[in-house]
């Protein structure tokens, strides 16, 4: 699970919330028909722009915000290097009897234990990781159409308020209330779209990003692993996918 996304997120609606109840009037915050404008509003736009499939995968997507554990490249490359020793001196049927932690990594590697040309291995990898990355850039794209949406619906239920306000203005006393609940519209679609949707669609190409490093990571080294390539020479090759400050210890580990 992801500690900071959590934090973050239940940090800033906690900070929104907490000036609110010291605030003192915290019913004055609740509207039933400011969030059915902006809620149900930004929930509709968002459905116009993508298939119902895609609507509700998007919240299956979401949740890698919070349960996504990317997986540590330098224990890939030591997991590779060690597949790649083994199959370079003990053949590549050898690697049918090791454990592999990642799924991405034991798919590759099954593939080659099958016998399969490495053309044919790189071809089907490559194509998961861009089916991948499609899906991942789906929810993407979904929670970005909902920060656009949600400030919009703001605006018109704020808009929506006003009107009504300016149409019954016989009594001077209930323009105030008036206008604070033509507001709440705006301050609802502003805390969904800066609070939740744009934190969770940035955490998410984040993710995204990291998780496509790790592929290409693993990509090179199953061909480098079926091509019988010279373990250090591979090392080598694996720790270009790392920050500059990383690839020293990696590279000395084995000295």
């Amino acid at each position: 699970m992801d500690i900071a996304t959590l934090l973050g997120l239940f940090g800033a609606l906690g900070v929104i919330s907490a000036s609110i109840f010291m605030g003192g009037s915290v019913g004055t915050f609740f509207n039933v028909p400011s969030l059915v404008v902006v809620v149900g509003g930004t929930f509709a736009v968002t459905l116009s722009q993508v298939s119902l499939g895609q609507f509700l995968g998007s919240f299956k997507i979401a949740l890698g915000a919070f349960l996504h554990k990317s997986g540590n490249p330098v224990k890939l490359i030591e997991e590779a290097i060690d597949l790649a020793d083994t199959a370079r001196k003990e053949g590549i049927l050898a690697l049918e009897s090791k454990e592999i932690g990642d799924p991405f990594l034991d798919s590759g590697v099954k593939l080659c234990i099958d016998g399969h040309p490495t053309e044919v291995v790189q071809k089907m990898l490559a194509k998961d990781i861009n089916l991948t990355l499609e899906r991942q850039v789906t929810g993407i794209k979904m929670f970005k159409a909902a920060a656009d949406a949600a400030p919009a619906m703001g605006m018109i239920g704020t808009l929506i308020g006003l009107v009504q306000m300016l149409s019954n203005m016989d009594d001077p006393k209930s323009i105030g209330p008036a206008m604070a609940v033509a507001l709440l519209t705006t301050l609802y679609g502003a805390v969904i779209a800066n609070a939740i949707c744009i934190p969770i669609a940035e955490k998410l190409t984040a993710i995204s990003a990291d998780e496509r490093l790790n592929k290409l990571l693993i990509l090179e080294s199953i061909g480098g692993i079926q091509d019988g390539t010279n373990p250090r020479v591979l090392q080598q090759l694996l720790t270009t996918f790392l920050p500059e400050n990383k690839r020293e210890a990696v590279l000395s580990s084995d000295k």
